[in-house]
């Protein structure tokens, strides 16, 4: 018989992951719950963090993109004077130091990994090598040279310090940045050694901590019905901070028939900026997304139509 493929749900779930389970696991669960055809998550996170994990439901999925590079905000327990192979609490030991900076130290080295930087990420991570997850590689006792890649830093600031073996901070940043290895770099920076003790992120593009539910408040119901959509956000949601387009029933129409606009037609309309990541709009009419949009040429094209 064939497997049952659950139901055609759209939107975005926005889930407070707890501590221990993969990003994976908790699309898993959820999809499960709701018995939904197709889900996806928008940023992983580490079993050893917690935090805002977005999960897409059907025609959500084709704005995981938008949520991928989008501004994401953490904070981070930096545990002073002992290295992992991990970079976190869950690798083994592989060197220590005395060395405690003080907050002038932190704060006088954090300037350095602000702006447009490069970092060389973490040998257990999902990168690729000639073919291998490079986590494999480490695991298997290879763990591969992997090349410095340009990560945008747009804050980090230190912003607790408990006592002298814990320091937190602040970040938030662009696209593929790795926390361990900014709370791996700051301690080296200063003279020491450490690792991410605890990991927690606050924001995900659009979404912050006042949209998410904790995994154990979604629960089946006595009946073993499916959870109830209307947790879900609308797909749209995700593209809220996407400059916004007006455009006519006609105009629409003619984007997702694949048809080009003028821009000229558009002039009084199209917002003063793009999205300064993609450089799309978001093409409205009235209420509702179309999808998203791209000038060029003089003409409008659409980029992605939901």
């Amino acid at each position: 018989m064939r497997r049952k493929r659950g139901r055609p749900l759209d939107g975005w779930l926005i889930i407070d992951k707890p501590l221990g389970m993969t990003s994976t696991q908790v699309v898993g669960r959820v999809r499960y719950l709701f018995d939904a055809a197709k889900a996806g998550h928008g940023g992983t996170l580490d079993p050893l963090a917690t935090g805002l994990l977005p999960i897409a439901f059907g025609k959500a999925t084709k704005t995981v993109p938008y949520i991928m590079d989008g501004t994401k905000r953490y904070h981070f327990t930096l545990r002073i004077g002992e290295a992992r192979d991990s970079d976190d609490a869950e690798g083994a030991v592989t060197a220590t130091s005395s060395v405690r900076p003080d907050n002038a130290a932190f704060e006088a080295a954090l300037a350095a990994f602000r702006g447009e930087i490069m970092q060389v990420p973490p040998v257990y991570s999902a990168l690729k090598v000639g073919g291998k997850r490079s986590y494999d590689m480490a695991r298997a006792g290879n763990a591969p040279e992997l090349a410095p890649r340009p990560a945008r830093i747009d804050r980090f600031e230190l912003i607790a310090r408990p006592d002298a073996d814990t320091a937190v901070f602040e970040v938030e940043s662009g696209k593929g940045v790795y926390m361990r290895a900014l709370a791996r770099d700051i301690a080296l920076a200063c003279g020491t050694v450490g690792h991410v003790a605890a990991l927690r992120r606050l924001n995900v593009g659009p979404f912050d901590e006042s949209h998410a539910i904790p995994l154990d408040k979604i629960v089946p119901s006595v009946d073993n019905a499916p959870a109830p959509p209307d947790l879900l956000l609308p797909v749209a949601t995700a593209l809220a901070d996407i400059p916004a387009l007006a455009l006519t029933r006609e105009e629409a129409d003619a984007l997702s028939f694949g048809q080009a606009i003028d821009l000229g037609l558009l002039a009084d309309r199209m917002p003063e900026y793009t999205d300064p990541r993609s450089g799309v709009v978001r093409a409205m009419d009235g209420a509702r997304v179309v999808g998203l949009c791209r000038p060029e040429g003089g003409l409008l094209r659409s980029v992605r139509m939901l």
